[in-house]
């Protein structure tokens, strides 16, 4: 299928703490790498999100003396969930999968680098004001359509291609490109979601042939 000016594929915190052997790792993480890498010939705008936390960043659960990873507290713009740290800026967790192709990604948007907010979105912080420059992009690229891949389905993908909705773009979910976390069927809420803004399910095959 040739690639549309119009498309771009979005590649979403494909890291190497979000795969095996990872501090926040998403089961079979690292799975999703060679459908990404085969996709991405097939678009002629590639961009690729890097979570980027300092290490004092607010929703790492060590920053939080009665707090445990995965519990859950308030901060100034809302719930959150608190992690383990990861993907600390200059690290080895925050540094793409080796096996993952960077060089044809035209942008890699780094997010959650502000320590008091958290960034899921490729698109917005977590405070839903404060943006990330992405969409600004995709405009000036003549963007109006995005595949969406990545890690975790059920976190950063979800609120990215929720977001591109609110923006006008038809989205596509490339299913097996992604992979989720599943925190207390979070991954059920998700496909619920994105199913219901009107995100359509694709698979790799698809989009390529």
């Amino acid at each position: 299928m040739p690639a549309r000016p119009t498309e771009a594929l979005l590649i979403v915190d494909v890291q190497n703490d979000f795969c095996s052997g990872g501090a926040l790792a998403v089961p079979e993480g690292e799975a999703v790498v060679p459908f990404i890498n085969r996709l991405q010939t097939h678009f002629q705008v590639v961009v690729a999100t890097q979570d980027w936390h300092p290490d004092n960043h607010r929703s790492f659960a060590s920053m939080h003396d009665d707090k445990d990873p995965f519990q859950t507290t308030e901060l100034h713009y809302g719930h959150q969930v608190l992690w383990p740290d990861h993907c600390i800026q200059g690290s080895e967790g925050a540094a793409f999968h080796p096996d993952l192709a960077i060089d044809p990604c035209d942008l890699i948007l780094r997010k959650g680098f502000r320590q008091h907010i958290d960034s899921y979105s490729a698109f917005f912080e977590n405070d839903r004001t404060t943006p990330t420059g992405l969409h600004g992009y995709l405009v000036e690229r003549g963007v109006t359509e995005l595949a969406l891949t990545g890690l975790a389905t059920d976190f950063c993908v979800c609120y990215s291609a929720l977001d591109a909705v609110s923006l006008g773009y038809r989205v596509t979910l490339v299913e097996e490109a992604c992979r989720a976390i599943d925190l207390g069927g979070s991954l059920a809420s998700a496909h619920r979601q994105m199913a219901e803004a009107g995100i359509a399910f694709a698979s790799t095959e698809s989009l390529t042939r």
